[in-house]
């Protein structure tokens, strides 16, 4: 067996060849007959004794080119790990023609795509920012507007009064089909408000979007469930079909709504309370700001660190590797965000080997007791611990093992970013919750 490698010009992409003689399968292959002899069942023969030059008529084809196969895979996958090559993907077989009824020596190719070698930023290089938010009164009062109409009592009135919510198709006048679903708040609404008073199911509204909400975006999109861009496109009247007309008598603000909310007797004053809902507001932008940073870091490590990608073969593979999935045309149109995928890959991996990352199966086995426990709400007792337990071993076993490995690349992926953290300048920005959700809209 002879194998060579051809590296290309721009050393990313190369040639792998493996030329075999008779001598590097003839022995794997005669072996195989001969187990085939002794076990197959052929009419006139007693088993075991059916003669090899018969089942090598029979079979030695298909023996053949599956030896040959898993030789090829063997020698191929030991030559990389032996020479230590970082290759994309997997090695993509190159076509040829191959007469195995005739030929005794083969010549097979492989593309290899090679990823190459790169630095990363130096230390306190990188600079990101983190929101500092500051609660204002209006998101607070929001908050308890929202707790109230969430656990208050909701009645669906024949027709509506100001400030009830009307559920309905909205769609722009004159356009075909039914429109999309909402739900319209009309205590939000700037102007034309009275235009949502007296109205019952199967009426129609004719009135401006963009003026009702006094041309605020956010809650333009909020109301309609657009984008950004959408959002900012939109002009002229539009129809809202009425389907429904609901009522919310705000819940009274007592032990009743506070154990709703946070659990029985956890909070049992009103100041205790709207400490409560205070402090789990902040922790959720502060949550939401650390999330924000993480992207941050993410994106200025790509734009920071150059990493040459053999462009050719990575859409070839990703074709090969997708196929019936992606066309050609769709890899072309969304590369961009396959090749930066692929870069905060080899980032992910050399951040884990140069700072010897590890996850052990204890955080992965915590971890997944954590999310048990917060999906119904529980905290761990001593009583519970062991059905938990088995509870979450068991959902790590499932599919085959896919959500351990779920769970594993999750924690690893949190591991890579803290380490990166330390490493970032970090600048705080001050900001108020009000902007901060106008700069994060999605």
């Amino acid at each position: 067996m002879d194998i060579t490698l051809d590296k290309k010009d721009d050393q990313l992409h190369a040639i792998l060849t493996v030329n075999l003689t008779e001598a590097d399968y003839a022995p794997a292959v005669e072996s195989k007959l001969k187990e085939y002899s002794k076990q197959a069942q052929i009419k006139g023969f007693r088993p075991g004794k059916v003669p090899v030059t018969l089942v090598r008529k029979m079979y030695g084809k298909g023996i053949l080119v599956e030896e040959i196969n898993q030789l090829l895979s063997k020698s191929v996958d030991g030559y990389i790990k032996e020479n230590n090559l970082k290759i994309l993907g997997e090695p993509l077989p190159v076509p040829t023609d191959i007469d195995f009824d005739n030929q005794k020596d083969y010549s097979f190719q492989f593309e290899l795509g090679l990823l190459p070698e790169f630095e990363l930023p130096a230390d306190q290089a990188v600079s990101v920012n983190r929101h500092k938010v500051d609660l204002d009164e209006n998101t607070l009062s929001e908050t308890y507007e929202q707790l109230g109409r969430q656990f208050g009592e909701t009645t669906e009135p024949e027709a509506s009064e100001a400030n009830d919510f009307i559920y309905g198709k909205l769609k722009k006048a004159g356009e075909e089909g039914e429109g999309r679903v909402v739900l319209l708040p009309t205590n939000k609404l700037k102007a034309d408000a009275d235009k949502f008073v007296g109205v019952k199911a199967g009426d129609e509204v004719s009135f401006d979007l963009k003026n009702a909400f006094g041309d605020d975006l956010q809650a333009i999109r909020n109301f309609t469930g657009l984008s950004k861009e959408e959002a900012e496109k939109i002009e002229g009247d539009y129809m809202l079909a009425v389907e429904k007309i609901q009522r919310s008598a705000p819940a009274e603000f007592n032990q009743e709504l506070f154990d709703k909310v946070f659990g029985k007797d956890i909070v049992t004053s009103k100041e205790d309370f709207e400490e409560k809902v205070r402090s789990t507001v902040q922790e959720n932008y502060d949550r939401e700001a650390d999330n924000l940073v993480n992207r941050q870091i993410i994106d200025k490590m790509l734009e920071s660190t150059t990493i040459e990608v053999p462009k050719a073969f990575f859409k070839k593979w990703l074709e090969r590797a997708n196929q019936g999935k992606l066309t050609a045309e769709q890899i072309e149109e969304h590369y961009e965000d396959y090749e930066k995928e692929l870069k905060w890959s080899m980032i992910r991996s050399k951040v884990v080997e140069a700072n010897e990352l590890k996850v052990s199966n204890e955080e992965i086995v915590d971890r997944t007791i954590q999310k048990i426990l917060g999906q119904f709400n529980m905290e761990l007792t001593p009583e519970l611990e062991e059905s938990v337990r088995g509870f979450a071993d068991n959902y790590l076993r499932q599919e085959n093992g896919k959500n351990y490995v779920e769970e594993y690349e999750a924690i690893l992926a949190e591991k890579v970013l803290e380490n990166l953290r330390g490493k970032v300048v970090v600048n705080d920005n001050p900001i108020t919750a009000e902007d901060f959700r106008n700069q994060n809209a999605g």
